[in-house]
């Protein structure tokens, strides 16, 4: 946990989630990306990320309202590679009637799917997560995952227009209690804070591409409602060694495994993610996040 600790100025540098930042210049051929797509992103750490969120979806988990940020926005996110080329991850948010044609659409364009999971129980509608990924020019990537993504664009655009959010409830979080506990910063987005924490200590590059938090390798909770009365949901990134103590850690803390999985294929070291969920007061789920966060990075 030390090296973690001490990289939270590192960590900081990614958590920009949405807009374009001020503090890289987009290049012309990300610029380029985001025209085609017809998508709004932002441009840190040499990663383009392209923002998909599913708004036109109402999830409630168990009954329970989840906003679209408490873990329902899909993303692509391009970096440079070796011999002139980038790198595409992305994790598409579907219902079950969307998965097969977007995976479809997908590999017919060359891009592997690299996962498929689920990151709640008891939600309706029942949503799922697939891990894209690809190689080429950005030009190239762009016009090849646009098929893909202009599937999930239909499918919102024929279903019915979703009813009002539900107001928030009375009281709030007191998110800089929760980035004391959990030991780093976060950041709020309508009714959720979200904390995301990269894993610097792991060297994993893709075709030349380094393989930051913002392509995908980070760990992350996000929590929304009061703080007598909250939820929590997030993943953990894990190297091999580290999977049974944390989802030790997680039971241990009241705390529910809901999916165990990868999200990249043949990259070394293998990184192993663990998707959880909990409700209860907010201090005490960020106190069973640390408990998992504390792991990481030990030998």
């Amino acid at each position: 946990m030390k090296r973690l600790a001490t990289a939270a100025v590192v960590a900081l540098a990614w958590l920009g989630m949405a807009g374009v930042s001020a503090a890289q210049d987009v290049p012309s051929d990300y610029q380029a990306v985001l025209k085609v797509l017809g998508k709004t992103g932002d441009y840190k750490d040499n990663v383009l990320k392209v923002n998909i969120p599913r708004n036109d979806v109402r999830v409630t988990i168990n009954g329970r309202p989840a906003p679209t940020p408490f873990g329902f926005g899909g993303w692509v996110a391009l970096t440079k590679g070796d011999q002139g080329h980038d790198v595409l991850m992305g994790d598409l948010v579907l219902t079950e009637d969307e998965v097969n044609p977007v995976m479809s659409a997908a590999l017919s364009a060359g891009f592997d799917v690299t996962a498929l999971h689920n990151h709640f129980f008891w939600d309706t509608p029942r949503m799922y997560f697939m891990h894209v990924h690809g190689m080429g020019t950005a030009a190239d990537l762009a016009t090849r995952i646009k098929p893909a993504i202009d599937l999930i664009d239909q499918a919102a655009k024929r279903a019915p227009a979703p009813g009002a959010a539900p107001a928030a409830a009375a009281g709030k979080l007191d998110s800089a209690a929760l980035a004391a506990i959990i030991g780093h910063p976060g950041e709020t987005t309508g009714p959720v804070f979200k904390i995301t924490i990269g894993r610097p200590d792991i060297a994993l590059r893709e075709h030349g591409a380094l393989i930051n938090a913002r392509m995908g390798l980070n760990t992350w909770a996000a929590f929304t409602g009061t703080g007598a009365d909250a939820m929590v949901a997030g993943d953990v990134a894990m190297l091999e060694h580290e999977v049974t103590p944390v989802l030790k850690a997680l039971r241990a803390n009241g705390l529910d495994a809901v999916a165990l999985h990868h999200h990249m294929t043949g990259v070394s070291p293998t990184v192993i993610f663990v998707h959880y969920y909990g409700t209860g007061a907010a201090p005490a789920l960020a106190k069973g996040v640390r408990a998992a966060v504390d792991l990481l990075g030990r030998k």
